[in-house]
């Protein structure tokens, strides 16, 4: 097979859209940009690697074994890459059918297979996650948290530090009402996810107190069904698309001028609905009302008080490369009176949180968020602020690890801190 040229009439396998891979013309361009390959240095673990990996799979010349799965395992499908190509190869779309085509070819191993099915079968279900979070709830109303944490094995507790204090929504002030809001205000959605509604609700309920206090009128769902994010990402390309369309049904009933969420892997996954779900027109127009709670901000200014700190940004991946929204976080930030922001080094490298991927891949995780921290600490901020709930869970556990004195906290939840008493 030649490296580049013409794509065969017809590739062995249907291991991902073949067409698709021959935007690339392996420049090298996205090395630097790929986490992994900054810190592995290895030609297979980039995504010009794994893109001649999926090719030799769909032409035959390589076999579906434990080698190549692990190499597409390791990528965070940041998209970072993306970013960094002057070809718009659509690497986001190839990782994730090459991983639909692992999960639906490939045997596991038994420890693999039970820690991914864990996963599935209660991350997207926020019931199902409350109901297995309640123990630990408890424990921790009795300030018996920490003892948990060190009677667990190694594995098990690195994953319960990660979560953040479990009930801290509850002290959020009480919404405010939408009689200031203009009849013909625009209709706003914001999407709770599935992880977050259990784990970061006050960032959702923030982020409906900033858009009322701008003038939009919030819509609610009367439930919210997973994104369909974590499956894409995980291989589980038919659950994927059955979220798909129960969000696209219910949101569409609900005639929206705009959707955000405070989770940027949510309204990444919606932007792409029409991808998703192909020759679905509804799936389309749902696709094409996705926001960012900054722009929306930014468009509507809410009136803010002073707030005296330093604050740094870090970049969450999905929305700075997935959505290409990098500016109009940071000029929200400059828009709140007081505040002094200082630029993060490496600030759209991953921080390793990636959905589940600090749950499947713990040790590459917790090297970046090792890098992550040492660049956050380096500014000496009193907040780092973000616009995901993943990178904030991933990027608190590491600064409690180095007792740092910066505080991680959403960006909802930050400009909630500048609205006056009464919104």
């Amino acid at each position: 097979m030649g490296e580049l040229g013409t794509a065969p009439a017809r590739p062995a396998r249907d291991v991902v859209d073949y067409e698709l891979l021959f935007d690339c013309v392996h420049c090298g361009l996205c090395l630097e940009a790929c986490p992994t390959y900054s810190l592995t240095r290895a030609e297979m673990d980039s995504p010009r690697g794994r893109i001649y990996l999926m090719k030799s799979l769909a032409e035959g010349r390589l076999e579906l074994d434990d080698d190549a799965v692990r190499h597409l395992d390791l990528c965070l499908g940041c998209r970072g890459c993306e970013t960094a190509c002057p070809s718009g190869v659509h690497y986001g779309r190839l990782i994730e059918e090459a991983r639909a085509y692992v999960e639906h070819h490939h045997r596991r191993g038994p420890l693999d297979r039970i820690r991914r099915a864990l996963i599935s079968a209660v991350f997207p279900y926020p019931k199902r996650l409350r109901a297995m979070l309640a123990p630990l709830a408890l424990a921790e109303r009795f300030h018996l948290r920490g003892a948990i944490e060190s009677m667990l094995p190694k594995s098990l507790r690195e994953w319960v530090e990660l979560l953040p204090p479990l009930g801290q929504h509850a002290r959020l002030p009480a919404i405010s009402s939408e009689d200031h809001v203009a009849a013909d205000a625009p209709r706003v959605i914001v999407h709770r996810g599935c992880v977050a509604q259990v784990l970061a609700d006050s960032e959702n309920r923030n982020s409906e107190r900033m858009l009322r206090a701008a003038g939009y009128r919030v819509l609610k769902m009367r439930e919210t069904p997973c994104c369909g994010a974590l499956d894409l990402h995980a291989g589980n390309d038919a659950r994927a698309i059955a979220f798909a369309r129960a969000n696209v049904r219910a949101l569409k009933a609900l005639t929206p001028d705009a959707i955000v969420s405070a989770a940027s892997g949510c309204s990444a996954a919606i932007a792409e609905y029409g991808a998703i779900l192909k020759d679905d027109a509804d799936a389309r127009e749902i696709q094409s009302k996705v926001r960012d709670l900054s722009s929306l901000l930014l468009e509507r200014m809410p009136q803010f008080r002073r707030l005296e700190c330093t604050v740094t940004y870090h970049d969450a991946c999905h929305l700075a490369h997935g959505m290409g929204v990098r500016d109009n976080p940071r000029k929200l930030l400059r828009s709140i009176p007081g505040v002094r922001l200082i630029e993060l080094a490496e600030s759209d490298l991953c921080c390793g949180s990636a959905g589940t991927y600090n749950l499947t891949e713990p040790e590459m995780a917790h090297r970046l968020a090792k890098r992550k921290a040492d660049n956050i600490i380096a500014t000496g901020a009193d907040y780092v602020v973000l616009a995901n709930p993943g990178c904030e869970f991933q990027i608190a556990a590491e600064l409690r690890r180095r007792h740092s004195t910066t505080r991680t906290i959403h960006l909802a939840d930050f400009v909630a801190l500048a609205l006056p008493d009464d919104y």
